[in-house]
């Protein structure tokens, strides 16, 4: 922040060089969106934004010696008699700025700011508002004319949000949006380049609450849910307006949830009566329209899951009502009955949305698998990643169909489903042993891969017959099969070729092997060391881009020859006559009769 307040903080001076109405420039759009997305607003983390701003304006008031005394505080107030310097317009600017970080702070509590929350941000969003109009005040005084319009148009917008939250006055707050915007639009025209990129966004982030305060006014053809496109842009602008426009949807459908009693499923219709069941269902089902859209494929792939993440947290809020109403049904078994067979349809219609996203990242996962091995830019997906999708995708399909299996009177159209499911399991464990046998192919276990291939391409054939004498076959569906059968029968004549050949190769690779054996550990390539050369200036660090290691001494060290012990061999043991010892061994004494025969 400081290469940024320093090039804002220029002072026009006159021709003259006096300072006696000096007048000072401050980009406020760059300073503000610098501060924004180095300090929490790049994720939407308003509470370090708050602290950010409370620390700098401490910081400001301190440098500027414009403290409020010990003891009792009394705010002294800034006019355009204290304005002597450019740090006492940031003082303002940045005052505004917290006030307003604090509102958003509280818009963006989980469960929304209640009663007393929402009269405590409104309060913040005037204080902001007062800041505001005193800094453009001060700006048309002591600021040059750029700063001063950038003054007007940031007073504008703080006056429209505060209207726009306040649910009145929508004339005033599109008269304030627009002022704001035509500056924008004007100052975009001209300055660096980065100012007038900076320009042109802010005038995008305008244009959604133009368009819904003209909504609002009755003078747009737009229904609310078309808002929910524009709500996808991003910007600190529009975060209002998102949680805006998420409170009116949620309106409409707690108004359109009144006339829906039944929902239906696989020929089934079971009752609804809660009404926080209708809206969560009703939601899901929005979003559902939106997933299954003309549109939908064009969009990046994280839109797509995100919309999926929404779709889940819908039907899992619907099943939480459900299950709290079977606890509180007691014994009533009419009323059990209509609330399990509605939380087993939930479930289901869950578990078909939960393989439609494992499907998806199915999909991602093969885009990177099949990229160019040079390119570095972006993560190459292994073979195990898809082989671990296609096990979740499995067991997701095999819990469904358990689920829709459960019941004892099956109608047609779920025992449709469950062949339409055995269908997909077969579809996925032929796709699934394709990459494992890939995986086992890139560990070099040719044997091992080429069994597996030869069972995928099995597998392959076998779903495609079966999808062929199916009542609706799916064309692409069976092209993508061939096309992965014709890969099944390449990839194993690759793997029994590239087999054979290593086999081949074993004698060849042994005697080379056992020919360049060496006691000493030297390659044939003789590596110099930095030890063994120390009276030779040579360099043994390598190149400054190679990936070459330091040579300064081997290690393990190589074998060494030492001299061993020498061997004593005593021969001469066997050949020595020893002289006798019977003189002067002890003699053993006799009794009478051996004195007397002896």
């Amino acid at each position: 922040m400081a290469k940024v307040d320093a090039s804002v903080m220029e002072i026009d001076e006159n021709s003259n060089g006096n300072r006696i109405n000096p007048k000072f420039s401050i980009n406020v759009l760059l300073l503000l969106k610098s501060a924004q997305m180095q300090h929490g607003l790049r994720h939407r983390d308003y509470t370090r934004y708050r602290r950010y701003c409370t620390a700098r304006l401490r910081r400001l008031y301190k440098s500027l010696k414009f403290t409020h005394g010990r003891g009792k505080f009394t705010r002294k107030a800034i006019n355009e008699s204290t304005v002597t310097e450019v740090r006492f317009l940031h003082v303002v600017l940045y005052m505004a700025e917290r006030a307003w970080s604090h509102a958003m702070e509280k818009r963006q509590l989980p469960d929304g700011p209640n009663a007393r929350q929402r009269i405590y941000l409104l309060g913040r969003l005037r204080k902001a508002v007062k800041w505001a109009t005193l800094f453009a005040q001060l700006c048309a005084v002591k600021g040059d004319s750029r700063t001063s319009l950038e003054a007007e148009a940031y007073a504008s917008y703080m006056k429209g949000t505060l209207l726009f939250e306040q649910d009145k006055n929508w004339e005033t707050a599109l008269v304030n949006f627009k002022n704001a915007r035509a500056v924008y639009e004007e100052l975009g025209k001209y300055g660096s380049v980065e100012n007038q990129v900076l320009c042109r966004e802010r005038v995008e982030e305008l244009e959604p609450s133009i368009r819904y305060c003209l909504h609002k006014v009755g003078k747009s053809s737009l229904q609310t849910s078309e808002f929910l496109d524009i709500g996808e842009m991003d910007g600190p602008a529009l975060d209002l307006f998102r949680a805006k426009l998420e409170t009116v949807m949620a309106e409409e459908r707690s108004q359109q949830a009144a006339s829906m009693t039944e929902f239906y499923w696989l020929g089934h219709k079971f009752p609804i009566s809660n009404s926080k069941t209708r809206v969560s269902i009703l939601k899901a089902q929005e979003l559902e329209k939106d997933l299954h859209g003309p549109v939908t494929d064009s969009l990046p792939s994280e839109k797509r899951l995100a919309m999926f993440d929404k779709l889940f947290s819908a039907y899992h809020d619907a099943r939480s009502c459900i299950r709290n109403d079977l606890v509180a049904a007691g014994n009533a078994e009419n009323v059990k009955d209509d609330l399990n067979g509605l939380d087993k349809a939930v479930s289901a219609v869950l578990g078909q949305r939960t393989i439609e996203r494992n499907q998806l990242l199915v999909a991602i996962a093969k885009s990177k698998f099949t990229k160019n091995r040079d390119d570095k830019s972006e993560k190459i997906t292994k073979p195990e990643e898809l082989v671990r999708l296609y096990d979740l995708l499995i067991q997701n399909a095999t819990d469904l169909s358990d689920l829709v299996s459960s019941g004892r009177d099956r109608k047609p159209e779920e025992v449709a489903f469950v062949e339409e499911l055995a269908l997909k399991v077969l579809v996925f464990r032929a796709e699934r042993c394709f990459f494992l046998a890939k995986s086992y192919s890139s560990a070099g276990k040719r044997a091992e891969a080429y069994a597996l291939f030869c069972h995928a391409h099995s597998l392959t054939d076998t779903a495609v017959q079966k999808l062929q004498f199916a009542n609706n076959p799916d064309e692409a569906l069976i092209k993508d099969l061939r096309a992965l059968s014709y890969n099944c029968r390449s990839n194993s004549c690759i793997e029994h070729a590239t087999g054979i050949m290593e086999e081949e190769k074993i004698p060849e690779r042994l005697s080379k092997g056992v020919s360049t054996i060496s006691l000493t550990g030297q390659q044939k390539k003789e590596e110099k060391f930095l030890l063994d050369m120390l009276d030779i200036y040579e360099s043994a660090v390598g190149e400054a881009n190679s990936k070459a290691h330091p040579r300064i001494e081997r290690f393990p060290p190589p074998f060494q020859s030492v001299p061993c012990n020498p061997i004593i061999l005593d021969n001469v043991f066997s050949s020595i006559e020893f002289p006798s010892l019977e003189n002067k061994m002890k003699k053993d004494k006799k009794g009478l009769f051996g004195r007397l025969w002896g």
